[in-house]
């Protein structure tokens, strides 16, 4: 189980990376854009994960990952079951939603790739 105080220790580590309370919901952002988000009850979290490639990702694990609501399906985000989800795969899955955020040059910088 991934609570927010796990992504939060991961996000402070992560440059250009704020946290926002925005109308009762943690959100995470880079400038403007948010990366990661959790449900005011904190049940569920969406990430930034691209369009192309989330069909895959929740066929692989339908009991973990399911599509945001309607009106956000436009934007690249995806949505998990943070009591389904472990510390090592939350890891991956936000760092990499912080990237698609960031200049190339500072995820390079960050990662080493």
């Amino acid at each position: 189980m991934v609570t927010v105080a796990d992504v939060r220790a991961l996000a402070r580590t992560l440059p250009r990376s704020s946290e926002h309370l925005i109308r009762d919901r943690v959100k995470f952002r880079v400038g403007s854009i948010v990366y990661v988000a959790f449900s005011r009850d904190e049940a569920t979290m969406g990430f930034g994960y691209p369009k192309e490639e989330r069909d895959a990702l929740i066929a692989a694990e339908p009991d973990l990952f399911f599509l945001p609501r309607p009106s956000d399906l436009r934007f690249n985000w995806v949505c998990c079951h943070t009591s389904r989800l472990d510390h090592a795969h939350m890891t991956e899955l936000v760092t990499e939603a912080w990237r698609m955020c960031v200049p190339k040059f500072l995820a390079r910088q960050r990662l080493g790739a």
